[in-house]
C-alpha cells in the first residue's frame, strides 16, 4: 500500500477510534485495497466505484471477494445508499475523473450523517504534472490539439512518461494515454472546486498533515516536518504541494 493510501487508512483508523460504531465508505474505491486494510483492521468500511472501462479494477476487487459485498458497483448518477448512511467519506484521486462534481457531492451529502466528515485528495488543473501519464502539462493544453501531441510525443520518446502497459511506440503511446486523459479525467480550476465543495459542505485544506505524514514516514526527514508548525514554512509547503500534487480537503456536513 503506498503512502497515500496509508495516510488515508491511519485517517480513518483515528476517525474510527472517535466514532467507533460510525460506518465508513471509500468512494471510488478501485480494486478495494483501501477497504480490504480497513476491514482487516476492525474498521466498518465499504466501498464504491463506477469502475470505468479504462482500468481493471472491477475484475480485481472481484478476484479478491469483495465485489457485492464490501465493495459495490454504481449504476446511474444515485449511489446504492440510504440517507444519511455514513459518518466518514474518504476518496482519493476520485474527483478529477468524476464528469458532475456537483451532483457527486450533493449525493455524498445525501449519504453523510450530519456533522459527517467527507476526505478529497485530487488534483486541480494547475498542478504542473499530469499525473496519470507522467507528462508535465499535458493536461494543459487545447484537446486535440497538434501542440499537445507533439509535445507529449517528444517528451515520451525522451523517456518521460509512465504507464502499466506500454504501446509499440512513442508515437502510438501518445495517442493513446492522451485519449485516455480526454475519456477519463476532468481537470477543474481552483475555484471551480472550492465553489462546488462551498455549496454542499464546511470546508478545510489539510495539505501540511499530509506533507507531514509523508516526510515522518522516511527515515530522517523529521527534521524537515518540524519546520511545518512555523506558518510561513507551512504556507510555502502547501502552496507548492498543491502544484506538485493535489489538495487534501476536510469536509464536514452541517449538523440540522
Amino acid at each position: 500500500m503506498d503512502v497515500t493510501n496509508r495516510f488515508v487508512l491511519d485517517f480513518c483508523r483515528n476517525f474510527a477510534g472517535e466514532h467507533p460504531a460510525a460506518p465508513i465508505l471509500d468512494f471510488g474505491c478501485g480494486c478495494g485495497e483501501l477497504v480490504a486494510a480497513g476491514i482487516a483492521a476492525g474498521l466498518p468500511m465499504v466501498g464504491a466505484d463506477i469502475f470505468y472501462k479504462g482500468s481493471s479494477a472491477r475484475s480485481l476487487a472481484e478476484s479478491r471477494g469483495l465485489l457485492g459485498s464490501s465493495v459495490l458497483e454504481i449504476c446511474g448518477s444515485r449511489l446504492p445508499f440510504p440517507d444519511a448512511r455514513f459518518g466518514l467519506i474518504v476518496n482519493n484521486q476520485v474527483m478529477e475523473h468524476v464528469e458532475d462534481l456537483e451532483g457527486v457531492l450533493a449525493e455524498l451529502h445525501r449519504i453523510l450523517v450530519p456533522g459527517g466528515l467527507l476526505l478529497s485528495l485530487f488534483p486541480s488543473r494547475d498542478v504542473f504534472r499530469e499525473g496519470h501519464i507522467g507528462i508535465p502539462f499535458a493536461h494543459w493544453f487545447k484537446p486535440n490539439s497538434r501542440a499537445r501531441f507533439y509535445y507529449t510525443w517528444t517528451l515520451r520518446t525522451c523517456g518521460l512518461g509512465t504507464w502499466k502497459q506500454e504501446a509499440p511506440s512513442a508515437r502510438q503511446w501518445a495517442i493513446d494515454k492522451l485519449l485516455w486523459i480526454d475519456d477519463y479525467t476532468r481537470y477543474r480550476t481552483r475555484t471551480e472546486i472550492f465553489s462546488a465543495y462551498a455549496r454542499y459542505f464546511r470546508n478545510e485544506t489539510r495539505e501540511v498533515d499530509y506533507i507531514r505524514y509523508r516526510l515522518l514516514d522516511r527515515p530522517g526527514r523529521a527534521w524537515i516536518a518540524s519546520t511545518l508548525r512555523f506558518r510561513p514554512g507551512a504556507a510555502a509547503a502547501r502552496a507548492i504541494f498543491r502544484k506538485l500534487a493535489f489538495f487534501v480537503i476536510l469536509s464536514r456536513k452541517e449538523p440540522r
